[in-house]
């Protein structure tokens, strides 16, 4: 893993299934914290997905810790001050996005929430111009949705959430989350490839 930014202009982090405050059992997500907060310091786009949102909360000094289990299709609200975000402006005020976490942060100092969910008030978060954290998932296919309900049938247990009802609701779900997460990545992306 690259201890610093070098030539990179951007930074997107992924998810996983492990837990920020779970260091000792995975030690590489320090090396992941310092990396973010070496993008941060050079000012560089930082995307946090899921766990990357998590991971970024925590490169802020924020607190991320167990939550309640959030899996399927849930509403997810944006803020007024989503409004006239540079990523977010024009996205519907509410929309169906897909989630699986267990665990959530508090919004960390200085950064300002963007959306929030009936179960989980931090779901969304920009920190200076171009640091984005989210919790929930816009880019899963559903192959990835199969994938994770095939892997992780302990998750939805615990979640009373039943794996074949979000299987069978990614046709009519994805396509209108899909056609918000092009318009959310393709400008993070341009503040990538048109920094201030």
């Amino acid at each position: 893993m690259p201890v610093g930014m070098g030539g990179f202009a951007g930074l997107l982090v992924m998810g996983g299934p492990m837990a920020v405050y779970e260091l000792d059992r995975h030690p590489y997500l320090r090396d992941e914290i310092k990396l973010i907060a070496a993008a941060l310091a050079e000012g560089k786009p930082v995307l946090g997905v899921c766990l990357g949102s998590q991971l970024l909360a925590a490169s802020l000094g924020a607190r991320v810790y167990p939550g309640r289990k959030e899996i399927g299709w849930c509403r997810v609200t944006l803020g007024d001050s989503a409004e006239g975000d540079p990523l977010w402006s024009g996205v519907e005020r509410a929309f169906t996005a897909f989630h699986w976490h267990g665990d959530v942060f508090d919004l960390p100092g200085g950064a300002t929430l963007l959306a929030s969910s009936a179960t989980t008030t931090h779901q969304a978060f920009r920190h200076g111009r171009s640091a984005y954290g989210i919790l929930f998932h816009m880019e899963v296919t559903e192959e990835m949705v199969r994938g994770m309900v095939r892997a992780f049938g302990g998750d939805l247990s615990d979640a009373r959430a039943d794996g074949e009802a979000i299987l069978s609701a990614v046709s009519a779900a994805a396509p209108a989350m899909h056609r918000i997460a092009r318009g959310v990545f393709d400008r993070w992306a341009g503040l990538v490839l048109n920094p201030a």
